[in-house]
């Protein structure tokens, strides 16, 4: 092969290869990108998680402060509230036990063994377990408590 043949071969790439790599680079980028990107049902396990911590630490703050605590929820926001001069009032001396707003619209039903569905941490160590179960369009999941402070989060099956 002549020193001219080799150099026309080594010249670079051609259009056809240019046009598969990037076709490759744009399909690793877009899988990455959604695979990325939290499902909704993720984002629920999220909040859930979140909202299991809050509950931890309304108990012990309910016990360090020997007040009740409650848990309040409307679709699209909770807080929690606190006994204190003989009315229930916002949290507002605490940034972890702030008003927050729920991520996407969230329906709450809580469930104790005596019926009840208000959710109150007093000051005693050992409480009724309950359950507290999150929905969303994305689905189910639920946080059970069991009465020692131990909060667990769990994904519901779909229902069918």
């Amino acid at each position: 092969m002549s020193r001219r043949q080799c150099m026309r071969r080594a010249r670079g790439f051609t259009l056809v290869e240019l046009m598969v790599a990037l076709i490759i680079i744009g399909v690793v980028l877009s899988m990455t990108v959604i695979s990325g990107s939290p499902s909704p049902l993720r984002a629920l396990e999220t909040d859930a998680e979140r909202l299991s911590q809050l509950f931890s630490l309304a108990r012990e703050e309910a016990q360090i402060r020997g007040a009740p605590i409650r848990f309040e929820n409307t679709r699209d926001r909770y807080r929690f509230i606190i006994f204190k001069d003989r009315q229930w009032r916002p949290i507002e001396d605490d940034t972890h036990l702030r008003a927050r707003q729920w991520e996407s619209p969230t329906r709450v039903r809580v469930e104790k063994a005596d019926g009840s569905d208000m959710l109150e941490f007093g000051r005693d160590m050992i409480e009724p377990p309950f359950r507290v179960i999150l929905t969303r369009d994305a689905g189910s999941v639920e946080i059970h408590a069991n009465g020692l402070g131990i909060f667990e989060v769990q994904r519901q099956p779909p229902s069918q």
